[in-house]
């Protein structure tokens, strides 16, 4: 996979056999179409649009990359020069250049160019394209010519079945009294669910326990001890 200077990987576990789709089910099988409609998904933070973005170029190797738009790494617009070349480019956090007509004119011309190529061009962002802040008409009629997508957030069952599926991926088992102890417990957006997790993971393969109810609460209260 082609990848940025500032050095971005994929995350491991960001692929579609990680993702419990909930109410999902018809975006995640357009991402894995094989079409070259460009396509806009949003939702809110936490609902997995950098897991399904990360996981489109898993899925796509050689063929894809992943572009992040966040302002922390401060990209110049010229970063997005040759990239309309890849036949898979996924875009995340689109929306954070909103308001930037140099960005926005990048993006104009990369929209252009990969249609011409016949690339595919795959945006994440917080918002729907019609309700960014957007400076540039040409790039908002661009972004709104997008198939769009909103990505729903879990309920607690859907919370539940996604870190039982992360789980057992890791190779425990989770009962569902024991995922609903730490979904009382915990934060219950999904980056915090899956954190505390991995931390449980490591704690029962130290102890050699399995994840029962009063060694999630004893691990729990040993962690908050070492960071108080």
């Amino acid at each position: 996979m082609k990848q940025l200077a500032l050095g971005v990987r994929l995350r491991a576990e960001a692929l579609f056999a990680s993702f419990w789709p909930g109410e999902n089910a018809e975006v995640v099988a357009a991402l894995k179409a094989s079409t070259a409609a460009p396509l806009w998904l949003w939702g809110a933070q936490g609902t997995g649009k950098t897991h399904l973005l990360q996981a489109v170029c898993a899925a796509a190797g050689e063929d894809a990359a992943y572009f992040p738009l966040d302002r922390s790494l401060a990209l110049p617009p010229a970063a997005l020069a040759g990239y309309e070349r890849t036949p898979m480019l996924c875009v995340d956090d689109v929306d954070a250049v909103a308001g930037d007509l140099a960005w926005e004119t990048a993006l104009f011309r990369l929209f252009n160019e990969a249609a011409e190529l016949g690339n595919r061009l795959i945006f994440a962002a917080a918002a729907a394209p019609r309700q960014s802040n957007w400076l540039l008409e040409d790039w908002r009629s661009r972004a709104a010519a997008c198939i769009v997508y909103q990505l729903r957030e879990l309920d607690d069952g859907g919370r539940i079945a996604a870190l039982q599926l992360r789980a057992v991926q890791r190779g425990l088992q989770l009962p569902d009294e024991t995922a609903e102890y730490l979904l009382k417990r915990m934060p219950r957006d999904l980056h915090s669910l899956f954190d505390v997790l991995e931390q449980l993971d490591e704690a029962s393969l130290v102890a050699q326990r399995r994840l029962t109810i009063p060694f999630i609460r004893d691990a729990l209260e040993k962690h908050a001890e070492t960071k108080s």
